[in-house]
């Protein structure tokens, strides 16, 4: 949290939150191997953006899930907040287990076991058993942590970069079309169809996997797999920069939720009675943002990192005031959401910046553990907006992400003042 951590984190700032570090045996086997070609990387790729956007295909679709199954709107934000859950349970206890076990096969067990999950959202016909699904779906959707690391693990040094900044832009990609096609695979066939041609593409992209993902020999690791979790909680103890950085990222993404989560209801509702493409839309107005945070990470190389905290946060806090006017002005709603999603990426990228420069001798398990925060703050987010607007309408949701962002600027200035404090103390 001090300058020096903002300096160090140079060297770590352009790894992307994905990136999971092998073990040495494994790193010594890498320098031995051809490399990833380019068409593996594409299919790795793919793949992350197949997975990561199955947590995000219900937000548009929450209007739709409501009247299908007989949900009050109120309710129907559990349906996010279940696929949170199963997402942070997955980063606890699945992701560890890449460095314990075969990753070729992990990760096809974990694509076929989404299929069936995906087909089994899709299928639901209680209430229940779609939040169960939901669950299982989230849990089984971390395959893109253990894919990003895999990826590390078969590239080059010379090529490790550009070869997991590629698959991690498919997680991206991913996150921002999710929205968009499934708004427009309901407007055609349903909701429920959207889970099914998921299903199918999964089912798909594991038959590929199979076929072309190359064997390697397990991760030697010398750790038990309850000592790698009980590792893991540790540092929530012991590493006051992830606790710092991991409440910034919750808070964040809980205000990202209240906005994605509970849109879909004041635009689905008359007078503008969009359609869940017009909705779906929206997530494209959020491209520009997300690559305008891409420089987020040089800003965090030149020691800036603290700074752009700052600056995001107040961003993020302004963007809420045209973000109120989404019922009267679909042009101020467009504002509100580059400027939200520009200052949450911005946050994001720096807050991985400083918490892998941190501990660059445990990088794997301090990603996993930040992004339980994620998880947290989205489902938390969401819960909480879709029963504010039904209780209060859109203005109490825009007051609500606004008492959030304001909350996320207060923590960081309280932050920023005691490690300034601390360290004029120290010299």
């Amino acid at each position: 949290m001090t300058a020096d951590a903002d300096s160090a984190a140079k060297r770590f700032s352009r790894q992307p939150s994905g990136l999971l570090h092998s073990d040495t045996g494994e790193s010594s086997r890498t320098d031995r191997s051809p490399g990833l070609s380019p068409s593996l990387t594409l299919l790795f790729s793919v793949t992350c953006a197949l997975a990561v956007a199955n947590v995000y295909f219900a937000q548009p679709l929450l209007d739709s899930m409501a009247q299908s199954l007989g949900v009050a709107s109120s309710m129907i934000g559990v349906v996010v907040t279940a696929t949170q859950v199963g997402y942070a349970l997955g980063l606890l206890f699945i992701v560890p287990l890449g460095d314990l076990v075969n990753r070729k096969r992990l990760i096809l067990t974990q694509v076929l076991l989404s299929a069936v999950a995906l087909a089994a959202v899709g299928a639901a016909q209680q209430w229940l058993t779609l939040l169960g699904a939901m669950i299982v779906m989230g849990l089984l959707a971390v395959v893109v942590q253990v894919l990003v690391a895999y990826a590390a693990v078969l590239a080059t040094p010379s090529q490790r970069g550009h070869a997991v900044g590629t698959v991690t832009s498919g997680i991206v990609l991913g996150i921002l079309l999710a929205r968009f096609t499934s708004g427009l695979i309901a407007d055609i066939a349903g909701w429920r169809a959207v889970y099914f041609v998921s299903s199918g593409l999964m089912l798909t992209i594991a038959a590929v996997l199979w076929k072309v993902v190359p064997v390697t020999a397990p991760p030697r690791h010398q750790d038990s797999y309850l000592a790698l979790i009980s590792s893991l909680f540790k540092l929530f103890i012991t590493e006051r920069t992830l606790r710092a950085r991991g409440l910034l990222g919750l808070l964040i993404f809980a205000a990202f939720s209240v906005l994605w989560t509970s849109m879909v209801l004041p635009l689905s509702a008359p007078p503008l009675s969009l359609s869940h493409t017009a909705i779906g839309m929206f997530g494209l107005a959020g491209v520009a943002g997300a690559l305008a945070a891409s420089r987020a990470g040089r800003w965090a190389d030149q020691g800036l990192g603290q700074r752009v905290t700052g600056i995001s946060l107040g961003l993020l806090t302004l963007s809420w005031l045209p973000i109120t006017f989404a019922e009267t002005s679909l042009i101020a709603l467009v504002c509100g959401v580059v400027l939200l999603d520009f200052a949450v990426q911005a946050v994001h990228v720096t807050n991985q910046s400083l918490i892998f420069a941190a501990r660059p001798d445990a990088q794997s398990r301090m990603v996993g553990a930040y992004m339980c925060f994620y998880s947290v703050g989205s489902a938390l987010g969401a819960t909480a907006a879709t029963q504010v607007y039904a209780l209060w309408g859109w203005i109490a949701v825009s007051l609500l992400g606004a008492l959030i962002s304001a909350t996320a600027l207060v923590l960081w200035f309280l932050t920023f003042h005691f490690s300034t404090t601390h360290q004029g103390r120290s010299a």
